[in-house]
């Protein structure tokens, strides 16, 4: 005969975030207050007192920390801020990407200037640049040409680029990978 167990119950989800008020388990906190004054080592109980004197929470903000670190505030307007450090420091990044320049191995001279004014400024844009030679026809029997036209598109990018992939075949194109240097 199986044994038969009660119902399971799930552990609360740990909340995210910083813990406030009475969530705070701990017998001491070191406590700042709303102006930034250190007020030192205190019972928790305490600290939620003087911060529901003042209006505030006190929030922990360095739980790892022995006794940990508490500060009185108003917990939405800090929330608020640091939502919008996180949407600024997002701002600030910028996503590497892969441009794609193409040419072709009977390309002409000026049409490669062409494309090493683009492929340079997306080096200076801070992406990478993918160059394709795509070749039709019976254009596969001369890859040479191909590597040649890429090479000199090179030669024109070599003062701020470097080679992260060397030319080679996927199909009917030769790809070669530059990155900023």
């Amino acid at each position: 005969m199986a044994m038969r167990r009660g119902p399971r119950t799930a552990r609360p989800a740990a909340p995210r975030g910083p813990r406030i008020n009475q969530r705070i388990r701990v017998k001491q906190v070191r406590v700042i207050d709303d102006e930034g004054q250190m007020l030192g080592v205190m019972e928790t109980a305490d600290a939620l007192a003087i911060a529901s004197r003042k209006g505030l929470d006190l929030v922990e903000i360095a739980a790892d920390q022995r006794p940990p670190v508490c500060r009185i505030l108003d917990f939405g307007k800090y929330k608020y801020e640091q939502k919008k450090k996180e949407r600024a420091s997002k701002k600030k990044q910028h996503q590497v990407e892969v441009k794609e320049v193409r040419v072709r191995p009977k390309i002409a001279e000026h049409d490669i200037q062409v494309k090493v004014r683009r492929a340079r400024k997306f080096l200076e844009d801070g992406d990478k640049v993918q160059i394709a030679c795509l070749f039709r026809g019976r254009e596969m029997a001369h890859k040479d040409i191909g590597i040649q036209v890429m090479k000199n598109v090179f030669s024109h990018l070599e003062d701020i680029a470097k080679v992260e992939r060397e030319p080679h075949l996927e199909g009917r194109r030769m790809v070669m990978l530059v990155t900023r240097r």
